[in-house]
């Protein structure tokens, strides 16, 4: 009679401990999860020049000033070549393309820095980040591929002046151009796809003024040393191989003129090369030091001012290098200034 009651405490007793333990585990466990939770990045925020607040307003005049500058000269490269018949030839097709790809090139990053430099909000969507590496690697990658074709064309014009006109003959030129569009979108649409196909959790700060390669990539989920290693591939195939082309063709150039016997042909020969060689080594050096490196390398600070030299000034060293070195483009700007002051007159 007694050991009844006894044991219905009993287990009431451990009824009640098992409810209150199971309800302090559970509601433990939200707590538990969220500490553990890999939050999911939506959008990126670009860190740009945010570290130097006191010169905003310094850098975005001498940044507008220069893209006016840069976006005047390659515009003008462009209209002197469509308007001057004595330039339409494949150099100086090439020369126009050149100074559009820059135009386009300029287009993609500075803009939006210039307005960054002047919003709070330093903000990008995941979708306008893709889009923005897209255009800038193609046109990057483009830019590479072009100027080895450009050198090509310089090796065919002295090593092979008499067919040149039959090698590079229009249509040849038209096809070559577009496989090198083709070919650095091609590019460009593989690196994105890669670095876009996995989402982005933890920070979402990219320490850099415009969506590249190495900033974003940090930033994964998936911290692939796969990827990694397939995108420094290509980026060596594009930058390294066309490099070495250049250094070809020059190479073929330099023992035809070393060839030629009067110091004054030596001498117009070279002088046809000599701007084309100084954007090369410009590009190209850029190129080198931002991708061609291993990832432990990297320091934001340095990588920001190389892209600022390689976004802002080399787009500008290329209409300055070709209308002061090349004679006849000066020639030209000359006549076609003259015709348009008669025309207003």
């Amino acid at each position: 009679m007694i050991s009844r009651p006894i044991c219905t405490d009993v287990w009431q007793m451990a009824t009640k401990l098992s409810h209150s333990t199971y309800s302090v585990l559970y509601s433990q466990a939200p707590e538990k999860q969220q500490e553990n939770a890999t939050w999911l990045v939506t959008e990126f925020v670009l860190v740009g020049f945010s570290n130097l607040p006191h010169l905003r307003y310094t850098l975005f005049g001498l940044f507008f000033l220069t893209y006016l500058v840069t976006l005047s000269g390659n515009i003008t490269i462009i209209i002197i070549i469509q308007e001057d018949r004595t330039l339409h030839t494949p150099m100086y097709r090439f020369l126009a393309v050149l100074s559009l790809s820059e135009t386009s090139y300029t287009l993609v990053t500075i803009p939006n820095m210039l307005a960054h430099l002047l919003m709070e909000s330093q903000a990008i969507s995941i979708p306008g980040c893709r889009a923005q590496m897209f255009f800038f690697l193609g046109l990057g990658c483009s830019h590479c591929f072009l100027l080895t074709l450009m050198g090509y064309d310089r090796y065919v014009a002295i090593c092979h002046p008499l067919r040149y006109s039959v090698i590079m003959r229009p249509t040849v030129c038209l096809r070559l151009g577009a496989l090198v569009f083709c070919s650095g979108f091609s590019v460009a649409s593989i690196e994105t796809s890669m670095i876009f196909s996995s989402p982005f959790c933890g920070s979402n700060r990219v320490e850099h003024f415009f969506c590249d390669i190495a900033p974003v990539l940090k930033l994964s989920c998936s911290k692939s040393a796969g990827k990694a290693l397939a995108i420094f591939f290509l980026s060596v195939l594009v930058v390294l191989v066309s490099f070495l082309l250049v250094l070809l063709s020059y190479a073929f150039i330099v023992a035809a003129i070393v060839r030629i016997p009067s110091a004054a042909g030596r001498r117009k020969a070279f002088s046809t090369c000599a701007a084309h060689l100084t954007v090369v080594i410009v590009h190209f050096g850029c190129a080198s030091i931002i991708y061609l490196r291993p990832e432990s390398g990297a320091r934001p600070e340095q990588d920001r001012l190389v892209a600022v030299f390689y976004t802002v000034v080399t787009p500008l060293l290329n209409p300055v290098v070709y209308t002061l070195r090349n004679k006849e483009v000066r020639v030209a700007l000359r006549r076609t200034l003259g015709r348009s002051r008669g025309v207003f007159q």
